[in-house]
C-alpha cells in the first residue's frame, strides 16, 4: 500500500501585497514555449480547492538574469493590469494574477486558469465570430497602449478564445512604449522593425500581430512577413478593417483605438472613460510649486560653506576630517609596510621621475592641523589637483546605504562615467584594491555585505573610498565617499563635525521604513522594523548639522528610493527600475523621475520622508536597487545585480559642473524658469495696455 502525497506548501504574496501561505498539488509540467524558459503547470490550492496554474523558473533558469526579467515583466504588467481594470469589464481581456514570489530560488506567478483555448488550434474562424474576435483583441491593445505598454508577443498561441472573449496572454513579452526595439517573436506574427530590432517600440507593432493573427484565422493560412497578403482584397471584412495594418512602416499602420472604433465605434472612448482617474496629480502639482519657489528664493552662498575656498592660500585643501586648510608638504609623507605599518618616505634617493610619482600615488600625507584630534592620514593625490569633492552617504542603519555605495562605486570603475566624458583612477591603488576585495567583489558574488562598523567615542568619519575624476576639459577632482553607520548619523558629539565641509550628500530612504504599502509588510516582519511616519532621524540630524545661510541649505543633494527591487511593480518604481542604465543625463528624464519619486513618497510617507528635498535647494530624487533582489541566508539567491546605482551620483557632479548638461546643474535641480514665472505681472501691464485691452 502506498502512503498518499501530502500537498506542498507554498507561500506567495497576493496582487494586495498581503501573504498567503496554502497546501498546494500540482500536475504535470510542460515548457510554455519551447523557446522561453518558463514551465507551466496546474495547481489546486487546498484550502479552498482553488484551480489555478503556476508559471515558474526552475533554479537553473532562474540563475540567468534574462530569465528573471521575463518573470519581473510578466509578473510586472499582470499586476499593472489588475490595478487598472480590476472590478471593470475589461478584467477579462487579460489573465488574472493570483499571487507571486519572485525573490525564491525557483521564481513562480499563479494565475486563474486561462479562459478558452488558443488561436493556434482554431483551424478556421467562424465569419460571425470575427467582429467580436477583432473588438476584444483591439481593445486589449488600447488597454495595454493606455498604460504605455506594447505586448510584442501576440501570436495564435498567446491569444486565447472561448467563443465569446478573448484572453491576451504572452505578458513576458511586454515592453515600453518608446523603448529600443529587439529582435522578439515569430514571422510573420512579429513586425518587420521589430524582428530586425529597428528603432523605437510603437503600439502599432502588436496591430501588426493582430492583424497577421486574424488573417491566419480568417483564411487557415500565416500571410507574408513584409507586406499584406495577396489575397486581402478577396475578404471584404478583413480588407476594410485591417489593410493599413499589414503596412511595412509602424507609422503607417492605424493605432488599436483607430481599428476599435472602425469595429465597434465609440469603445475606444467608453475604455478612456472607464479607467481610474489620475491619483499622483495633487502630488506632482505640490512638487512644481515646491521648485517654483526654490527658483524665486534668493541664492545665498556662505563663503565658508561647503566646497568653498576663500581664504586658502594657493595649493591649500580642506582636510576631511578636521576641516582644517592643508597643502602637500613632502616631509610628512608616510607608506605601509607588509605589517599595514605606515613609515616615513625619503624621496630624496628617489631620481626617476617616473618611479618618483607612483611611489606618490601610493604615499599618505599625516595631517597635523589639529594635534587634539586622532592621528590621520590622507592620500597624496588628494593633496595634489585642487579642490576635493566630498560626499556622504545619509540613512538610519539597514537602509541600504553601503551596498548602494559599492555599486556605485563599482559602476564607476567599470566604466560607467565614460558616455558622459568623464574618466577615473583611483586616489590610492592599496587602498582601492582592499576595497574592491573586501566589498566590490563578495558583493557581485551574491553576498551580503555588513553593517557599516560604529567609529568610537574619540574617532571621526573617514572616507572608505576616493576617487581622481577627470573631466572632458581635462581638468582632475579627487572625490571621496563617506559611508557612516546609522547610530554614528545620530551623534551630536565632533564625530559629524565633516558634515560642515562636505559638498554633496545622498540620502538612502528605506521603503520598509517610510512606505506603509501592504506588499512591504512581510518585509517588515521579517527584519524586525516598523513604518516611521516622522521621517528618517538621521536625515534631520544631518540637516540640523549643516549650516544655513538663507531660506535653503545650498550644499547638493540626492535623495535616492533604496531598495527598490521592493517595489519594483508598484507605479511609479516600475517605471523608473525598469530603464536601462543612463547614457546621457537628460534634465527632463531627471525632472520627471524627481517628480514621480517626490509624489509617491508625499501620497505614502508623509511630507516628514521629504525633509531633505524641503530643506535644500538642489536636491533631485531617484529610484535604485543595488541588489535587484532580496536575501536569503546571507545570499543575494539570483546574485547582486544593481540597477540605477550611478544616476544620483551623477546629478551630483553635474550640480559640481563636472557634466555638462543643457540648462546647466542648477537648471537640472531646480529647473529652468517659465517665462511666465520670470517676469513680473506688473511689468507685463505697464507695458503696452492690458492683455484685456489687447483681445479687444
Amino acid at each position: 500500500m502506498t502512503s498518499p502525497v501530502l500537498p506542498d506548501k507554498l507561500a506567495f504574496t497576493l496582487p494586495s501585497g498581503r501573504r498567503r501561505v496554502t497546501p498546494a498539488r500540482f500536475g504535470r509540467e510542460s515548457r510554455r514555449d519551447r523557446l522561453l524558459p518558463q514551465l507551466i503547470r496546474n495547481c489546486l490550492l487546498d484550502d479552498d480547492t482553488e484551480q489555478c496554474v503556476q508559471v515558474r523558473l526552475t533554479a537553473a533558469d532562474a540563475a540567468n538574469p534574462a530569465a528573471r526579467a521575463l518573470l519581473d515583466t510578466e509578473a510586472g504588467t499582470a499586476l499593472r493590469l489588475h490595478r487598472v481594470l480590476d472590478d471593470t469589464e475589461f478584467a477579462a481581456l487579460f489573465p488574472r494574477i493570483i499571487g507571486y514570489e519572485l525573490d525564491a530560488t525557483e521564481p513562480f506567478l499563479l494565475y486563474a486558469a486561462p479562459r478558452g483555448i488558443a488561436a493556434a488550434r482554431t483551424h478556421v474562424m467562424a465569419a460571425s465570430d470575427q467582429q467580436r474576435f477583432t473588438r476584444d483583441l483591439m481593445l486589449a491593445l488600447c488597454l495595454l497602449d493606455g498604460q504605455g505598454l506594447v505586448p510584442r508577443g501576440v501570436s495564435p498561441a498567446t491569444v486565447l478564445w472561448d467563443g465569446a472573449r478573448v484572453q491576451l496572454w504572452g505578458l513576458e513579452a511586454v515592453s515600453r512604449t518608446g523603448q529600443p526595439r529587439s529582435p522578439w517573436g515569430r514571422q510573420p506574427f512579429c513586425s518587420p522593425e521589430q524582428r530586425r530590432g529597428e528603432g523605437l517600440t510603437d503600439v502599432r507593432d502588436a496591430v501588426w500581430s493582430a492583424a497577421q493573427v486574424l488573417y491566419r484565422l480568417v483564411t487557415g493560412r500565416t500571410g507574408p512577413a513584409d507586406r499584406a497578403p495577396a489575397d486581402l482584397g478577396e475578404h471584404r471584412v478583413l480588407d476594410q478593417t485591417l489593410r493599413q495594418a499589414f503596412a511595412p512602416r509602424a507609422a503607417d499602420r492605424p493605432t488599436p483605438a483607430q481599428v476599435l472604433d472602425l469595429v465597434a465605434p465609440g469603445a475606444a472612448r467608453r475604455v478612456r472613460l472607464t479607467l481610474p482617474p489620475d491619483e499622483m496629480r495633487p502630488h506632482r502639482e505640490a512638487f512644481e510649486e515646491s521648485l517654483r519657489l526654490k527658483r524665486q528664493a534668493p541664492v545665498v552662498r556662505s563663503e565658508g560653506g561647503p566646497g568653498a575656498d576663500a581664504g586658502r592660500a594657493a595649493g591649500e585643501v580642506l582636510c576631511p576630517y578636521c576641516l582644517e586648510t592643508i597643502q602637500l608638504d613632502l616631509g610628512k609623507l608616510f607608506v605601509t609596510d607588509s605589517r599595514m605599518q605606515y613609515q616615513p618616505l625619503d624621496l630624496a634617493g628617489i631620481k626617476n621621475p617616473v618611479r618618483r610619482h607612483d611611489v606618490m600615488r601610493g604615499a599618505v600625507q599625516k595631517c597635523t592641523a589639529d594635534t587634539d584630534l586622532p592621528e590621520h592620514f590622507i592620500p597624496v593625490p588628494y593633496l595634489m589637483y585642487g579642490r576635493p569633492l566630498t560626499v556622504a552617504m545619509v540613512g538610519q542603519s539597514s537602509t541600504g546605504k553601503s551596498h548602494l555605495l559599492t555599486q556605485m562605486i563599482a559602476a564607476v570603475t567599470d566604466g560607467g562615467l565614460e558616455p558622459f566624458g568623464l574618466k577615473w583612477q583611483s586616489v590610492n591603488p592599496e587602498q582601492h584594491a582592499r576595497f574592491v576585495r573586501e566589498r566590490v567583489q563578495p558583493l557581485r558574488s551574491g553576498k551580503v555585505l555588513d553593517h557599516t562598523a560604529a567609529l568610537g567615542l574619540d574617532d571621526f568619519a573617514r572616507f572608505v573610498e576616493s576617487l581622481l575624476i577627470t573631466d572632458v576639459r581635462g581638468q582632475v577632482r579627487p572625490v571621496a565617499f563617506f559611508d557612516l553607520g546609522g547610530e554614528d548619523l545620530v551623534r551630536t558629539d565632533a564625530a559629524l563635525r565633516f558634515l560642515l565641509g562636505v559638498d554633496a550628500l545622498i540620502f538612502v530612504v528605506d521603503p520598509a521604513l517610510a512606505l506603509p504599502l501592504p506588499q512591504l509588510d512581510h518585509v517588515r516582519e521579517r527584519w524586525g522594523v516598523e513604518v516611521n511616519r516622522d521621517g528618517d532621524l538621521a536625515f534631520g540630524t544631518v540637516l540640523d548639522r549643516l549650516r544655513k545661510n538663507g531660506p535653503y541649505l545650498d550644499v547638493p543633494a540626492a535623495m535616492v528610493l533604496g531598495k527598490a527591487d521592493l517595489l519594483r511593480f508598484q507605479p511609479p518604481v516600475d517605471r523608473w527600475l525598469s530603464r536601462p542604465p543612463a547614457a546621457s543625463l537628460d534634465p527632463a528624464l531627471v525632472h520627471e523621475e524627481s517628480r514621480d519619486v517626490y509624489g509617491l513618497l508625499r501620497r505614502h510617507a508623509g511630507q516628514a520622508w521629504l525633509r531633505p528635498f524641503d530643506a535644500i535647494r538642489r536636491c533631485t530624487l531617484h529610484i535604485a536597487s543595488a541588489t535587484g533582489g532580496q536575501e536569503a541566508h546571507g545570499r543575494y539567491p539570483a546574485g547582486a545585480g544593481p540597477r540605477r546605482v550611478l544616476e544620483p551620483l551623477l546629478a551630483l557632479l553635474a550640480m559640481h559642473g563636472l557634466i555638462d548638461v543643457p540648462g546647466g546643474g542648477e537648471a537640472l535641480a531646480v529647473g529652468e524658469t517659465p517665462v511666465l514665472e520670470a517676469v513680473p505681472w506688473e511689468e507685463t501691464e505697464g507695458s503696452g495696455g492690458s492683455g484685456g485691452e489687447e483681445l479687444q
